[in-house]
């Protein structure tokens, strides 16, 4: 039998996930990829721009026997994202992962757009990736040779739903998730992107939501099932392990199928 055996053990790596927070005990995308990148073996630096809620998710792996510290950051600052690599670096001398997800969604066209709201959603959803991007993958290539960035994009690129400028900047993270992947193949850095569709987190209503409305998202799946932010956490873990270690400048859809649908404002992207 030919070929490289890969492996989902990430033992020693070091994670950088932004937007790692979430209300309460909720799992969002991120607390979810945070806590499941470090079950498989990661140290994770969790960082939210409220350090508070970055602070539960760390404690949350600390009590699962997993390495983790919080920070706080506004990933919008570059000098707050130059300061998050660095304290990785400092704390565990390497720099292996980047999940960058951090969004806001706006609602509105661009007739009725308001033009600051258009610019910080796409201050938030896009440029904050470069900027976090900018300093993790110098650091990626110059201590560990190499890595995995993983950016949260949406369905609501592929079916916009009447958010213009959040689906626009979902898109274009899409956009940049190829064009890294070409720009850092070389270095052995592999740039990869998960959008989700509507999947059950704290941003989203969480366990607060109406019944209709949860209902109608199930529905729109074609499996009948509503997705959460475990769902979303699984699949950055496997972009960032060595299982896929061929895979680049990818667009992983998770959605339950909700994309092979018409489209429907009733199942909000998580």
């Amino acid at each position: 039998m030919s070929g490289v055996r890969a492996s989902a053990d990430l033992s020693g790596r070091v994670a950088i996930v932004t937007g790692a927070g979430a209300r309460g005990d909720g799992i969002g995308n991120g607390r979810a990829a945070a806590i499941l990148l470090a079950e498989a073996g990661a140290h994770v630096l969790a960082v939210d721009r409220k350090p508070d809620l970055a602070a539960a998710t760390v404690d949350m792996i600390s009590a699962e026997g997993g390495g983790a510290i919080a920070i706080g950051a506004d990933v919008t600052v570059e000098s707050d994202c130059e300061a998050m690599t660095q304290a990785a670096l400092e704390r565990w001398g390497r720099l292996d992962i980047l999940v960058n997800n951090v969004g806001i969604g706006s609602s509105g066209t661009v007739v009725t757009e308001d033009v600051d709201r258009w610019e910080r959603v796409m201050d938030v959803n896009l440029t904050s990736m470069v900027l976090a991007s900018r300093h993790a993958i110098p650091a990626m290539i110059s201590h560990s040779s190499g890595g995995a960035v993983v950016n949260i994009s949406s369905i609501s690129a592929l079916r916009p739903r009447g958010m213009t400028a959040y689906s626009t900047s979902k898109g274009a993270i899409m956009a940049l998730t190829s064009a890294m992947a070409v720009d850092h193949g070389a270095d052995g850095v592999r740039v990869n992107c998960v959008a989700p569709g509507p999947v059950r987190t704290p941003l989203v209503g969480g366990d607060d939501m109406p019944p209709e409305l949860a209902e109608a998202r199930r529905r729109a799946s074609v499996l009948r099932i509503e997705g959460n932010g475990w769902d979303v956490g699984a699949a950055v873990r496997f972009l960032c392990t060595d299982e896929a270690r061929y895979i680049t400048g990818h667009t992983l859809v998770v959605d339950g199928g909700v994309t092979l649908r018409g489209p429907s404002r009733a199942t909000q992207a998580g």
